[in-house]
């Protein structure tokens, strides 16, 4: 079967792309920008690749015409606080005209579940979305959702933050709304279960896990999990907006998307019916197990994809290889120099930087510049990486984005998320002679970046000459070539 896979590169998208693989389907990813599908070259040449940004105009000649089937997995809920819906029903009124040139029997969409009297904008731009694909030219099949709960999902990953840094919780009322949370493993089931399924053509199917949980119930049961003490208060006057700064100051979460979950926990998110449980003889996994599940993913660094690495978890939406050629008028560059004599440690210590591990040098300074971003309204470092040694074209890597990772070529280019009065690159390269060259660039928007740059010359001078010592930390005796 020939599958059209929109949102590829999105947390559900890169996890269905091995089991579509395996099970023998021809697959057509599509993304807004190819480089920052996140596969190795192996999966990478089993796959056909096509760039489109269904908001744009269409262009249906984008598509081959003999799509089987096809999985809707694009949303813009993380994109905007304000016309987010109006993009999404915009997004499948574009999909709808794109599938009209082809075959295509089957969409199948993964949607939020929208049972209560009153939703929120989001649950409500879901059924908005569900209701478009309807009247496209295809058989639809709707799964319905709550909180998705696995390594690099953002629900968990929230609940990951609040839970490990603070053993004292003040919380909004939304802590006793209840909801049902779905293992990710239970999810992948549901969406290659339906695939080709005629008897879950143009139907719409609640799926959940065996728990019905209050949000404070699931931070007390995933604090119990880690062996973690957690006391938690709820009050009645914390507002909305003051619900979503708290989110976004302490956990890794965008503020839009703090916003809008949290008006989204005000709804109760709970299954109506088991039928397609029955159905596909699905074994639903609780809400502990997914918990331990996730973290054998963890702990053996085998995490396949993280909300983080969407572009909606940074501060820039377009197209990032217009960065990634690094600019040399009009800037301030900062390049350092080192002989290396065991230049693979090196390179895969290039591959280490950031998350846990740190920059090498200085990493209270790097925390404390991650919590100044993160008061200017910036992503901060909590962020953190997905992998804990391999890097991809667009992960988010603390508060940088990666733009070029080529191991052959021994070359790590970064881009700055962070806010600054300007644009600033980090760069690594190693030459033939094995010499690894790093160059911090900084083009300054106006007086405000030039003061910037030369306010923080004092630290750039010990910061980056002691990152790339380190670097090379495994060779005994270093010399530094040039520094300017």
């Amino acid at each position: 079967m020939k599958i059209l896979l929109t949102g590829a590169n999105g947390y559900i998208g890169m996890r269905l792309i091995p089991f579509l693989l395996e099970a023998g389907h021809e697959l057509v990813c599509a993304v807004r920008d190819k480089n920052r599908l996140a596969v190795n070259l192996r999966t990478r040449s089993k796959i056909s690749i096509v760039e489109i940004d269904f908001l744009e105009e269409p262009n249906p000649d984008l598509l081959p015409q003999d799509i089987d089937a096809a999985y809707y997995l694009i949303h813009s809920m993380t994109s905007s606080t304000v016309d987010f819906d109006e993009k999404e029903k915009r997004a499948a009124e574009n999909f709808n005209i794109y599938l009209s040139k082809t075959r295509c029997e089957q969409v199948i969409y993964l949607s939020g579940i929208v049972n209560d009297e009153k939703l929120s904008k989001h649950l409500t731009s879901r059924k908005q979305v569900e209701d478009t694909l309807y009247q496209g030219n295809f058989n639809l099949t709707v799964l319905r959702a709550a909180i998705i709960v696995g390594s690099g999902s953002s629900s968990f990953e929230i609940i990951r933050d609040l839970c490990e840094k603070l053993p004292l919780m003040i919380t909004p009322k939304w802590v006793k709304t209840r909801c049902q949370p779905i293992a990710i493993r239970n999810v992948i089931q549901y969406l290659t279960g339906v695939l080709g399924n005629k008897s879950c053509y143009n139907n719409s199917f609640d799926i959940g896990g065996p728990d019905v949980l209050t949000y404070k119930q699931m931070m007390l049961l995933y604090s119990k999990i880690r062996g973690l003490s957690l006391s938690i208060l709820d009050v009645p006057v914390m507002s909305p907006k003051l619900s979503s700064y708290w989110l976004y100051f302490v956990t890794s979460t965008s503020y839009k998307l703090a916003l809008n979950l949290v008006d989204s926990m005000r709804v109760e998110v709970i299954t109506c019916d088991t039928r397609l449980q029955e159905m596909l003889h699905i074994k639903p996994i609780s809400y502990t197990d997914a918990i331990k599940l996730a973290f054998e993913k963890i702990e053996q660094n085998q995490v396949v994809s993280s909300w983080k690495d969407s572009l909606v978890s940074g501060r820039f939406r377009k197209d990032l290889n217009h960065y990634i050629k690094v600019p040399e008028y009009g800037c301030l560059k900062d390049r350092q120099s080192i002989k290396l004599k065991n230049p693979e440690q090196a390179l895969e210590n290039i591959w280490s930087i950031g998350g846990k591990r740190g920059w090498y040098y200085a990493n209270t300074l790097w925390k404390i510049r991650g919590f100044l971003d993160k008061l200017w309204g910036g992503v901060g470092l909590r962020r953190g990486r997905t992998h804990s040694n391999e890097l991809y074209e667009g992960d988010s890597l603390d508060f940088w984005r990666v733009l070029l990772a080529d191991k052959e070529e021994r070359r790590l280019l970064l881009f700055a998320e962070m806010r600054v009065p300007g644009e600033a690159w980090l760069d690594w390269e190693i030459d033939d002679d094995n010499i690894l060259h790093q160059t911090a660039t900084f083009r300054p928007r106006g007086l405000w970046g030039r003061l910037y740059w030369f306010s923080m010359l004092p630290f750039h001078y010990f910061i980056f000459g002691g990152m790339i010592r380190n670097i090379a930390r495994y060779e005994p005796k270093t010399t530094v070539i040039s520094n300017s």
